[in-house]
């Protein structure tokens, strides 16, 4: 489903009864709404009604020329919680979806009834841009994302992780190579310049972190002071896992947002 935002569409998909209380899922860079598959069973069977949202430039929402901000961002998913007239809703997000999550929780705290950030970072980490820089110019250059997408799935997945599931790494893959270049340069930028730390300690939302213990991109120790930066944040690692693992070890991400949302609902 699309809706209208300053004549772009921003895409959506709205699932579960209407009666549930609703989670609102963002994605990483050079993703979409599709990485939040495995999560969709358990929270439809409990009840839940699940909100999956694309970036601008990401799936199937239209990109926006020039660099983005992470509070443009935010603002993105208020608008899209406003005209689809909710309230409040469980934020999950992870990578940027965590870093645009973060500014979420910190404008629009009252929308949020909880937060979960997985696998992010609260600044821009330090040598971000030097390495950085090849990836942009290699998307300008081809006008594409499709040369990092080898790399990237280096990045987000250990080396068991296609055997055991090529389909799935294929979708991934492909995925990644069909981000529009201008969703991934603005994305970037946005990467490349935030920082939160001196304003967690005000978030007042509930919220978990969760991150893999092998990932090298947002490592534990940034996620880990998330949670010690907000009040009352907790943390929790997945061993044997990089960036996605709610993709690669699908049961045990589950087991860690069931329980947590249940606590909140």
């Amino acid at each position: 489903m699309l809706l209208n935002l300053a004549g772009r569409r921003l895409y959506y998909d709205l699932t579960g009864a209407e009666t549930g209380p609703v989670v609102c899922f963002t994605h990483s860079l050079s993703s979409d709404s599709g990485m939040w598959s495995e999560q969709l069973p358990p929270l439809l069977a409990a009840g839940w009604r699940v909100l999956r949202l694309d970036m601008r430039g990401h799936g199937g929402s239209d990109p926006v020329a020039g660099d983005y901000t992470m509070q443009q961002l935010a603002d993105d998913v208020a608008f899209a919680l406003e005209a689809l007239g909710l309230t409040q809703v469980h934020y999950i997000g992870l990578s940027i979806g965590g870093m645009l999550g973060q500014a979420c929780a910190l404008s629009y705290g009252a929308k949020l009834k909880s937060a979960m950030f997985c696998d992010t970072s609260p600044q821009t980490p330090a040598g971000a841009k030097e390495m950085w820089a090849p990836r942009i110019d290699a998307v300008k250059k081809a006008s594409s994302v499709a040369p990092l997408a080898d790399a990237t799935m280096e990045r987000w997945f250990t080396d068991k992780f296609k055997g055991r599931n090529p389909q799935r790494w294929q979708q991934i893959h492909s995925t990644i190579a069909g981000t529009t270049a201008a969703g991934f340069l603005g994305c970037a930028a946005a990467i490349l310049n935030f920082d939160n730390i001196p304003k967690l300690p005000s978030i007042k939302v509930p919220t978990l972190v969760v991150c893999g213990s092998d990932d090298a991109g947002t490592p534990p120790a940034g996620n880990k002071r998330i949670a010690e930066l907000i009040p009352g944040g907790r943390y929790e690692e997945i061993a044997d896992a990089r960036h996605f693992p709610n993709v690669e070890h699908p049961d045990v991400f589950n087991r860690i947002m069931m329980r947590w949302l249940d606590s909140r609902r």
